[in-house]
């Protein structure tokens, strides 16, 4: 078990948070470097013992940690329609913007660095870009997994769709477990101090 958190029903006095892993939905992606926002949010769900239900624009399940309620999705409108699931999800529960987070794959990165941001814009990613599009803001914090970048010109898409090596897999595992320590710490912590602490 990583921590605090655990599987529960929410109470009327929590405070909320949106957690957004970011990915392909299907067979297909499972363990592509796209789907690393999945991984993260996966491993979110089993530490606490949580369920994810089919339920609309996303599989989704809820996490309690130290009296914060992480509602947990993982959008099925595919990577270029995200925002749909977004907004949907930030509506239906109430949640304010400064309590969203979106983890996402980012290819800027080394394989396993992990960084917060608290803004920022989408860099080409298609997914960022379209959360961005439908909130009308890149005002919303993000966790950044690095995938790497070691694609010939004109290969990104491939790349990016394309599994982890074992040896990328062997340096991502633990940082998968970190990075949900920074989803806990966002959740209770704040993002300031959890960018003090984590970010590498």
């Amino acid at each position: 078990m990583l921590g605090c958190c655990k599987s529960a029903a929410a109470t009327s006095d929590d405070m909320k948070y949106l957690v957004v892993g970011l990915g392909n939905v299907g067979e297909e992606y499972e363990g592509t470097r796209h789907n690393s926002g999945f991984m993260v949010v996966d491993a979110l769900a089993k530490d606490a013992g949580a369920q994810w239900q089919l339920e609309r624009h996303a599989y989704r399940c809820e996490v309690r940690c130290k009296g914060r309620t992480l509602v947990v999705i993982k959008p099925t409108t595919y990577m270029n329609l995200s925002g749909k699931a977004v907004k949907y999800w930030m509506q239906a529960e109430k949640v304010a913007l400064e309590n969203v987070l979106v983890v996402v794959d980012d290819i800027a990165l080394p394989v396993g660095t992990l960084r917060m941001k608290k803004q920022g814009s989408g860099g080409g990613h298609n997914g960022l870009g379209d959360i961005e599009a439908v909130l009308g803001t890149n005002a919303y914090c993000r966790l950044r997994v690095g995938v790497g970048n070691n694609f010939n010109r004109g290969r990104q898409i491939d790349y990016v769709l394309g599994q982890f090596a074992p040896d990328e897999m062997a340096v991502l595992q633990p940082k998968i477990e970190r990075a949900v320590e920074m989803v806990k710490s966002f959740a209770t912590q704040g993002a300031d101090r959890t960018m003090n602490m984590f970010n590498e």
